[in-house]
């Protein structure tokens, strides 16, 4: 381990193999750090908080420290990072609470750019990207490979879709379609992700068949109920529209709508 003689490590933290330590970090005693992880100088990792292998902090991130929710009182609760992840300037990442399960999670391969907040009880997908300032309430869940863009505000209980993209400056109060490009205050889709549908080679007919899925469900006039109930009828079930309509059928907050 490169550890800097000026940051104080609990003695009751884990840190595993060729994990290095910036100047005047903190380490707290319930912490564990996985192998050939990064930690930058003035960070605070703390509270019952695991961070997976490869893993980079750079400085100023307070990774673990309470939530703020008011409701708070000192139960045991948990942050959990998984492998590959960047945690850039002075992000801030809270545990769970007791009310949302104690528990906030991240997958693994994501990028968190300065000054991000990840509130209690959020759940982090894998590869996705969270840009400078981008903000999580409580209780968010982004999935794999969604894209937020500065200064993005997502309220409590959102659920954002999967290869979804928010644009600079949204505010999100409801439910994020997967596939789609968002934008707005409030949001609103503009149609489909196409540029990151093409990147991870979904194939052109799933990608036909998401894009009809997107015109019965946010612009043909119908209620969600009916254009869910016309799109299953009318479109084949390939697996990327079976999971657009699963996702609108669950829906609790409701859906951004069209700009159209």
């Amino acid at each position: 381990m490169s550890v800097h003689p000026s940051s104080i490590i609990s003695p009751k933290a884990k840190l595993g193999r060729n994990v290095a330590v910036g100047p005047y970090t903190v380490i707290g005693d319930n912490v564990l750090i996985g192998d050939d992880s990064v930690i930058g100088a003035h960070c605070v990792i703390d509270g019952n908080t695991t961070i997976g292998a490869k893993c980079q902090v750079f400085t100023g991130a307070v990774v673990g420290s309470q939530p703020q929710d008011l409701k708070f009182k000192g139960e045991d609760v948990f942050l959990r990072i998984g492998d590959n992840n960047i945690i850039r300037e002075y992000c801030t990442l809270n545990p769970g609470t007791s009310q949302g399960g104690g528990r906030t999670e991240i997958g693994n391969n994501n990028l968190l750019m300065a000054y991000c907040h990840v509130a209690h009880d959020c759940r982090i997908g894998n590869e996705c990207i969270l840009a400078n300032n981008g903000t999580l309430a409580g209780h968010v869940t982004i999935e794999d490979k969604a894209v937020i863009g500065g200064l993005v505000a997502i309220h409590q209980f959102v659920r954002v879709g999967m290869l979804s993209i928010i644009g600079g400056c949204s505010k999100v109060v409801q439910d994020i379609p997967p596939f789609s490009t968002c934008d707005g205050h409030p949001a609103r889709v503009y149609g489909l992700n196409l540029v990151g549908l093409r990147r991870r080679e979904i194939p052109p007919e799933s990608i036909r068949q998401i894009d009809r899925a997107f015109k019965l469900i946010f612009n043909s006039g119908f209620s969600i109920k009916h254009s869910v109930l016309k799109a299953e009828k009318e479109l084949s079930g390939t697996e990327e529209t079976k999971y657009l309509i699963n996702f609108v059928k669950n829906s609790e907050r409701g859906l951004v709508r069209s700009c159209r």
